[in-house]
């Protein structure tokens, strides 16, 4: 298990154009909180899909990395989200990841997002990572 600095570090070297903060991580759970800002909003005011999904993404990555190692190359082989609630366009998504099912190769996950300060979820999703074959 790695430590959030650890893993902000490394989302920071080899993923720098995401704005997302782990804030939380243990064996079981970890916590991303993705800053909202006007470009992460929508027509109608709230924050657009493709930001949620990305949060998502991210959250799902970081609890790979902390269950199998810092692994670069480990990719999103599978993503679906389902949008449940409007989320709230003046607070961050905050989503929690818990990993399903670690294989060798795959590993699976779920997501739950939410607007900061609310436990009501406005998405939910699902994912799939492949990771590399170790080379000896």
């Amino acid at each position: 298990m790695l430590t959030t600095n650890e893993l902000n570090d490394f989302l920071a070297s080899v993923f720098p154009q995401s704005n997302c903060v782990v804030e939380y991580t243990d064996q079981a759970i970890i916590r991303v909180r993705q800053p909202i800002g006007e470009s992460d909003l929508r027509p109608g005011g709230t924050v657009s899909g493709p930001t949620m999904m990305k949060v998502a993404d991210v959250a799902l990555y970081v609890a790979v990395l902390n269950a199998k190692g810092l692994i670069p190359l480990a990719v999103t082989t599978n993503l679906s989200i389902n949008f449940l609630n409007k989320p709230s366009a003046d607070k961050d998504l905050i989503a929690e990841c818990k990993l399903l099912k670690m294989g060798r190769t795959l590993v699976i996950g779920e997501v739950s997002i939410f607007s900061k300060g609310s436990n009501i979820p406005v998405a939910h999703a699902t994912g799939t990572y492949s990771i590399p074959p170790v080379k000896n």
